[in-house]
């Protein structure tokens, strides 16, 4: 198996896991926070696909899915436009709310399938590729794209979590 082929397991695994999260839920329980610091399902879920579409589109050369197909438009936000979540205080948390789960995996699947193109297309010796000079050692395109799972593996956990919370408090 290639490293590519392990890759798009691996990003298609958390597509299930953000549809698992999101799927059948009301407005309502998505911008759910279990505490007044705590993140909701629809902040965690727009967080770790706009960390996703921000790298691999950096990565790649390739305009984020959030602005080439007018997402940012769709969500309203209010943020600014290269805004990924990272950071925010819980005021910027609570602006994230959404009217549909549709919304959450219509935008997680959009960049999902711009990372699956992108990762497709890889040569074992484009993983070596330097894409980020800000960091000592410098970050290679392999180490970015693992890092990018484990962002999006931390939070679509995190997000099931608080489906669960939400869960159990209904019953």
């Amino acid at each position: 198996m290639h490293a590519k082929d392990i890759l798009i397991d691996a990003f298609s695994r958390i597509r299930e896991e953000v549809h698992a999260a999101v799927d059948g839920l009301e407005p309502d329980d998505l911008n759910a926070r279990p505490g007044e610091d705590a993140n909701s399902i629809a902040w965690l879920v727009w967080h770790l696909t706009r960390v996703q579409d921000d790298h691999v589109a950096d990565a790649a050369d390739l305009g984020q899915v959030w602005l080439s197909q007018g997402w940012e438009k769709r969500f309203g936000l209010g943020l600014p436009l290269g805004d990924t979540g990272y950071g925010h205080s819980a005021q910027k948390v609570a602006k994230v709310r959404v009217t549909s789960g549709d919304l959450l995996t219509g935008y997680y699947d959009a960049v999902h399938e711009q990372t699956l193109g992108f990762v497709r297309g890889l040569a074992a010796e484009d993983f070596e590729r330097i894409v980020d000079e800000r960091w000592d050692p410098p970050v290679s395109l392999g180490v970015r794209l693992v890092s990018v799972l484990s962002d999006d593996l931390q939070h679509v956990g995190q997000a099931a979590y608080v489906r669960g919370l939400l869960q159990s408090a209904a019953s």
